[in-house]
């Protein structure tokens, strides 16, 4: 009888991995959308709007004095700007729409700009340095680094890939207020919210879902909708702190 190798312990410490991690995560379908309805709605907020104490603590001269910033930004009627809308855990539906050309997220009189921006998952971000100061862009997804660069030099600008799902952090190891935010989508139903608070979600399939509304000061706010074919659903959603 032949002799049988023996299997290697990093055979069975793969196989026992793949067994444990289950099946891999379904990936988002595109399909034809010939009955889809529309999400349309506005995001409000109510209260008192807090304020956030900017205390520049180095290149004033670029970066300004110290101010007080709105936490939230409203338009009217209580309407939140750049609040991200999205639906939750969708697999399939339309078509991606991709961006024209990159998107950028700048660096300029020491604040992102824009601030809130939401882009497809394996969007390449180009990251633009406009102030004749140093800017060290770091981005974290919850704790985790997803990138770490450095931009010393007046129009510098770095170009790197979003593969991680879900809100992205950004900051600046040298300007330690300065914040800005991607929402890098895993489905195209995903928006950010215009002047006035209001938002539409085109061409959904018909069928129950969770519509989040992420604004940075309130966190996220889940709320369920049902779209029928051809109609529109009408939602409201109120932020407030958590």
């Amino acid at each position: 009888m032949p002799r049988l190798e023996p299997v290697s312990r990093s055979f069975f410490a793969l196989a026992l991995a793949a067994l444990l991690a289950g099946p891999a995560a379904a990936a988002y379908q595109v399909t034809t959308v010939t009955e889809g309805g529309t999400i349309s709605g506005k995001v409000e907020f109510e209260g008192l709007v807090p304020t956030r104490k900017v205390i520049p603590t180095k290149d004033r001269e670029t970066c300004g004095k110290i101010r007080n910033e709105p936490e939230v930004t409203l338009g009217s009627d209580k309407g939140v700007q750049d609040a991200v809308v999205y639906l939750k855990k969708l697999t399939k539906g339309k078509a991606w729409e991709k961006p024209a050309k990159n998107p950028e997220l700048v660096n300029k009189g020491c604040e992102f700009v824009p601030r809130v921006q939401a882009l497809p998952l394996g969007t390449s971000l180009v990251t633009l340095n406009e102030d004749p100061v140093m800017h060290n862009i770091h981005s974290f997804s919850g704790k985790s680094t997803v990138f770490n660069v450095a931009l010393p030099i007046k129009g510098q600008k770095a170009e790197k890939h979003l593969d991680t799902e879900g809100m992205v952090r950004f900051e600046c190891d040298a300007h330690g207020w300065m914040r800005g935010y991607v929402y890098v989508a895993d489905n195209p139903y995903y928006t950010v919210t215009a002047k006035n608070g209001t938002f539409s979600l085109l061409d959904v399939p018909p069928g129950s879902y969770t519509l989040v509304a992420w604004q940075e000061y309130a966190g996220a706010t889940e709320i369920p909708v049902t779209v029928e074919a051809k109609k529109v659903a009408q939602v409201t959603v109120d932020l407030k702190k958590k």
